[in-house]
């Protein structure tokens, strides 16, 4: 492991997926931090500081859209990078899209997609982008093909 790459929320109420997703991107660096469901996310959001989060979207209390919208609202955490890790509708992927969501990845997933939606946007991140509805940056997996990106502003 060569160091710690970023840190990483990582938001799902499967704890299965939550310590696919640890075991995954700690061993490519990442420090991982986890969450069970949106309300969760808001509340570790604002402790750590995470550099990406990633977002299921069907959980108890809050679900991922609803999260990530929140925090798209949220001065403190508007340009946050977000991706979605989920087998979700095209309707979800819309309305992620229209919340400001940077990136999808499909369940089930590769790993290597995994770690590569998360490196993409870290760099998003240093290039000072996200933030806004205009288009997904990234997607990854099964359902990449579902995406329409329109985001000009990408390294």
């Amino acid at each position: 492991m060569s160091g710690t790459s970023g840190r990483v929320l990582v938001v799902d109420d499967s704890e299965v997926i939550r310590q696919l997703i640890r075991v995954n991107l700690e061993l490519e660096g990442f420090q991982v931090v986890t969450a069970a469901d949106g309300a969760e996310c808001l509340e570790v959001v604002r402790r750590v500081k995470p550099d990406v989060v990633t977002l299921d979207v069907v959980m108890p209390r809050l679900d991922g859209l609803r999260t990530a919208a929140r925090l798209r609202a949220a001065p403190a955490t508007s340009r946050l990078p977000i991706a979605i890790v989920s087998a979700c509708t095209p309707a979800d992927l819309d309305r992620g899209e229209s919340v400001g969501v940077d990136g999808y990845l499909g369940k089930p997933f590769d790993p290597a997609d995994l770690v590569a939606l998360v490196r993409r946007l870290m760099a998003l991140r240093d290039a000072g982008g996200s933030g806004g509805p205009g288009g997904f940056a990234y997607g990854f997996g099964e359902s990449a093909g579902q995406f329409r990106s329109r985001r000009t502003d990408l390294p």
